[in-house]
């Protein structure tokens, strides 16, 4: 990879990369370690304003998903929550008999 820090963009250097076969390009090691990455993750590529934004995403397996149904009770818990409608821990422990 060729890099220069060469660009001044508000009073930081920028790293500058090269586009290379098959339209490859390398994220900077400062900025790859500032984002968690790791080799094999995955980014979203768009094009925003004629700038190209590359976003990390992370995959999660279908299984560690909510269904409909699960998230409508979730909601409906959050609502709850926000009303002052609870129940502390010792109390549903008491009203599970546990």
């Amino acid at each position: 990879m060729t890099q220069s820090l060469s660009q001044l963009k508000g009073g930081e250097l920028m790293p500058i990369v090269k586009v290379r076969m098959n339209r490859q390009v390398t994220i900077p090691k400062a900025i790859f370690d500032e984002l968690g990455l790791k080799e094999g993750d995955y980014v979203e590529v768009t094009l925003q304003g004629g700038r190209i934004i590359i976003t990390p995403k992370r995959l999660v397996d279908l299984e560690e998903t909510l269904t409909p149904e699960e998230e409508k009770i979730v909601e409906r818990g959050f609502s709850q929550l926000k009303r002052g409608d609870y129940l502390t821990w010792e109390e549903l422990k008491d009203e599970l008999g546990d």
